[in-house]
């Protein structure tokens, strides 16, 4: 296993070990002694699933309380997947990093609690999966604007299919600073 950390503290790049031969392959999407020597000492409480089509943009969304950190892989298609660094007060704060995850290429995005996490999709289905730290509290539940100007992220899909959530949300700079984490 190799990880690659980012210009954002906590968030890492993951390329599994993949044994492979005539039959096909194998490689472990988590396994805690591993991790945890990489520092991730994780205790995931929840485990996701997703499947979505071409152009569909999903994000970009935290949870104020019960904050989640997030292990994420594809099984099947394409995503450009970003994490948004939201903890007021952070040397990071506002920046971002991006990844392009393609099923041909095992590798995994870990996102700890503090960051803004979306991704759109870049294949004709994509297959996600991704393991919580924490529940999934409705309640809590925020998002800042896909297309943040001050952002500038450069989503590779124009016109992307949104929920009507996601045509909502803010600009990072109009959250109230109660509303973001430390």
């Amino acid at each position: 296993m190799k990880v690659i950390e980012t210009k954002l503290p906590g968030v890492l790049i993951i390329e599994p070990e993949v044994f492979g031969d005539a039959r096909g392959s194998f490689y472990e999407t988590f396994h805690a002694e591993r991790y945890a020597q990489y520092g991730m000492k994780l205790n995931f409480v929840q485990d996701n699933f997703s499947r979505s089509s071409y152009g569909v943009l999903r994000g970009l969304h935290y949870q104020l309380e019960h904050t989640q950190g997030k292990l994420i892989w594809i099984t099947q298609g394409k995503i450009f997947d970003v994490a948004v660094d939201i903890r007021h007060g952070s040397p990071t704060f506002g920046q971002w990093v991006s990844i392009t995850l393609d099923a041909s290429k095992p590798q995994q995005i870990y996102i700890p609690p503090g960051f803004a996490h979306g991704f759109c999709v870049l294949s004709e289905q994509v297959d996600f999966f991704y393991k919580c730290t924490n529940i999934y509290h409705p309640a809590s539940e925020k998002g800042i604007c896909w297309n943040d100007p001050d952002l500038n992220i450069p989503w590779p899909i124009k016109n992307p299919i949104l929920s009507p959530k996601d045509t909502h949300y803010p600009n990072l700079k109009n959250i109230p600073i109660k509303e973001l984490l430390k």
